[in-house]
Order: structure tokens, then sequence, then C-alpha cells
């Protein structure tokens, strides 16, 4: 399946909350929706699902306008949207039942689901007497139940501990083998550089940059190289001393070297240099931004 909104335009009163939002992604893949607090995600997402229509453009899957009656879609909200009184399994099965499916079958994924969940001693329990992450993994067993073809996971890491960040990080994964389209919002920018082949950054509601994660980060300077040895030191001393012809300025990255050379064609002779005083080098890199520099470089002027 190919997932795409066109043109995307949404206005509270005299607020304008969406300029034309154009988001693409496919079975197989996951997208990530990216902004700050205010950008318009919620909005975006809540016209995908038909919560809300747009003033104007369109949510197509496989080139036509989405039927949500026949395209089976998981969401998982950023706010909690489950019964606190109730206990799990009953409102897992009727939540199920309301999207279709038969009773039978549903009970059958809610106990495979809190079982793959580690949540199955809870089947009985009341949602308001487990803890905040064990809530979240009764929520993202209700988004799961129905086996949806097209996920939206807004802040799934949301209030999980490590090891259970891990449990559904290994859940986000299937999900994707499995073939699902997979929409991912979070502000948790490690866990979409490892689930996402693509990202959309909104600000202002308008997105400033989109597109494969890799070929935005290959776009940056390439002019930069992190240098990774023991002898860190006696590298950043012979840098500057030496290859004043190569090197513009050092600093240090962690327990790296960072070295700015004055353009992307000195790598080479940087390379053979540092070989030639036979340093002991661990690793030398193009310095890439993380996505997080990318996400402050596009965002940081938003209000």
């Amino acid at each position: 399946m190919n997932f795409q909104t066109q043109g995307l335009t949404k206005s509270f009163g005299e607020k304008q909350v969406l300029q034309n939002v154009d988001l693409q992604t496919q079975s197989g893949r996951a997208l990530g929706l990216l902004g700050r607090n205010g950008a318009g995600k919620t909005t975006t997402i809540r016209i995908i699902m038909g919560v809300f229509p747009p003033d104007s453009g369109k949510v197509l899957m496989d080139g036509e306008p989405i039927h949500r009656r026949r395209i089976n879609i998981g969401y998982l909200p950023e706010e909690r949207g489950l019964y606190p009184k109730k206990p799990i399994l009953e409102q897992l099965l009727y939540l199920a039942e309301l999207r279709g499916v038969s009773a039978k079958n549903a009970k059958a994924s809610a106990v495979r689901w809190l079982d793959r969940l580690e949540m199955g001693e809870y089947i009985n329990k009341r949602l308001d007497t487990l803890s905040k992450g064990n809530q979240q993994k009764i929520q993202l067993a209700a988004t799961l139940i129905t086996d949806p073809e097209f996920v939206i996971l807004d802040e799934p890491f949301s209030g999980l501990d490590p090891v259970n960040a891990m449990m559904l990080k290994d859940v986000v994964k299937e999900l994707i083998a499995q073939g699902k389209v997979v929409l991912f919002s979070s502000h948790q920018m490690n866990y979409v550089e490892e689930f996402c082949d693509s990202i959309a950054i909104l600000n202002k509601g308008k997105i400033v940059i989109s597109g494969d994660i890799k070929e935005i980060k290959r776009s940056y300077d390439r002019s930069k190289i992190v240098v990774s040895s023991p002898q860190r030191e006696k590298i950043d001393a012979f840098c500057r001393e030496k290859l004043t012809d190569i090197v513009v300025k050092t600093s240090e990255l962690g327990d790296s070297l960072k070295i700015k050379m004055k353009s992307a064609d000195c790598k080479g002779a940087l390379i053979s240099a540092l070989a030639a005083q036979e340093f002991d080098l661990d690793g030398i890199r193009v310095f890439e931004p993380s996505l997080n520099d990318i996400f402050v470089e596009y965002t940081e002027d938003a209000i």
C-alpha cells in the first residue's frame, strides 16, 4: 500500500494550523512525523484518521481517497484513550468488536497481545491499578488487536522503562517487517532514527524538510571528519601544526576529534597524512549531523 497526503490545509477560526502538508510512505516502511509542540502533528493525524476534514487537500491510499471503513487503521494516541475503571480484557474485546472483529477472534487476539507484552497476568485487572508504563502497553494492545494494515504511533514510548522500551522496539520492527504502513510521531529522535526510513518535519504547520533520512544527512557539508584514537591529543597537535594547508580547525566530539577541512576534497590527503605518521587509529568517518541536530536546525525559530 502507498499512503500519501496532498496539500492538507486546516484552520481553526483565524488561526491556520496546517499549510499544504504533503506526506508519503508505503508498506514495510516507517515515516517519522516530527515537530515541536503546536507544530500541527496532532491535527495532521486527526485528519488522516477522519476525526475532522481538512479545509483543502487529500488523504490517499494507493492513489485513491482513503476509505477508512475498508482500511484497518490502528491508532496509538499520545493521550490515553481507555477506560480506567474497566477490566482490561473487557474493554479490549469491546474496542475490537466495535471495529468489526468477532468476539471469538477478539479474545484470541487480546490474549495473544497481552502475552506478547507480558501483561497476561493482568487480564482481569482494572486499568487504573496498573503503572503508567503498563497502561501504555495495554493501549498498544488495543491499537494492534485488530491486526491493522496502517499503524499510527503517537509518542509510543511515553512512560516506558528501558526494558519495556526494548520490547516495544521489537514490536515496531515486527510491524514494519510484516509490511505494515507505519506513521511514527515522537520527540525521542533516537527511536525515530532507529525505525524510520524517512521523515517529515513540521514547523508552524508547514513541512520544512522531508525525505529519506540518509539522503538528508548526506546532503550536509562533507568537509568534517571524525577521528577516533587513543592518541587524540597528538593528532590534534599534528593537524594544527603540520596540516594548516588542509585543516581549518579541530574540536572535541566526545572521546573523538572532529576535524574541519578546507573542503571535502581534502579527505584523502588528510587520511594519508595521518596514516603516514602511524597514529593508532580506531576509526575515521565523515561527520554527519544527528537527527536531533537536523530537528533543532529546522524548528528552533518555532514559537
